[in-house]
């Protein structure tokens, strides 16, 4: 993440109709998660990887305490002060706690940024309990690659079986549920990404040049909003959509 970004992040991550919808989908889905008895109702023990400007792990906190640990510094500094969360500055690749730590270990748009991305599920398997989950997004397929993604310094977008091999090196656990998301809104980013492409409109704009720049609060942001956050009601039926802008995947480890 470039300097200073992640500060439009901290605005954005709390306004933007992807950010907001993606924030319910994620929420809803731990409660289902619970509710289906693959974690415990009460104290649950959360990490929150790549927490960035912090957000996710506010609202993760709705269900237990969240440790939270963001790789970069100086975001790390900024959304500890912004939001009062006591946030480890460290890395996915190399998590500072002890073995089978954690019940719950989330990655929300994490691994992407990562170079060995086998590496940082192989950190996140160890540190989760036995019987514990592990819950990540990313983003999906790279024909949707563009400025955006070098903004944001991605390695890769993803298709869900290459998510699925990641998890399924060892057999040391069993996917619960795994799908696209943000499938509604696919047909417009797509032809929005190929022209930004074709154009290079990211490049010319006169900030970072991220897609999210040219958030606008008002009825457009509602409207976006509502038809993503539709999908939860699919997903939390255990529904997968065949493609997306993004991917659901979550994990859990044998006893």
């Amino acid at each position: 993440m470039q300097q200073d970004y992640y500060k439009e992040y901290y605005d954005l991550e709390r306004n933007h109709w992807w950010f907001v919808a993606r924030e319910k989908i994620i929420s809803n889905y731990v409660k289902k998660l619970i509710r289906d008895k693959h974690l415990p109702e009460k104290e649950i023990k959360i990490l929150n990887v790549g927490c960035g400007p912090g957000r996710s792990s506010q609202y993760l906190s709705k269900f237990s305490k969240v440790t939270s640990i963001e790789y970069d510094k100086e975001c790390c500094e900024f959304a500890s002060e912004k939001t009062g969360l006591e946030i480890i500055n460290g890395s996915i690749t190399q998590l500072p706690f002890s073995d089978k730590s954690f019940d719950l270990v989330c990655a929300f748009d994490v691994i992407e940024h990562v170079e060995d991305d086998q590496l940082a599920v192989n950190e996140m398997k160890r540190v989760v309990k036995e019987d514990g989950v592990i819950f990540i997004t990313v983003p999906a397929f790279m024909s949707l690659w563009s400025h955006h993604d070098v903004i944001n310094h991605h390695f890769r977008r993803y298709k869900l079986p290459e998510v699925k091999k990641l998890f399924q090196l060892k057999s040391d656990g069993k996917m619960i549920f795994s799908s696209y998301f943000n499938t509604f809104l696919f047909p417009p980013i797509y032809f929005f990404r190929k022209l930004s492409n074709l154009f290079k409109t990211g490049e010319k704009r006169a900030g970072s040049g991220s897609d999210f720049e040219a958030f606008k609060p008002g009825i457009l942001n509602n409207i976006l909003f509502a038809i993503m956050h539709f999908e939860t009601k699919f997903i939390n039926k255990n529904i997968s959509f065949p493609f997306g802008v993004s991917i659901l995947y979550t994990w859990k480890r044998h006893k």
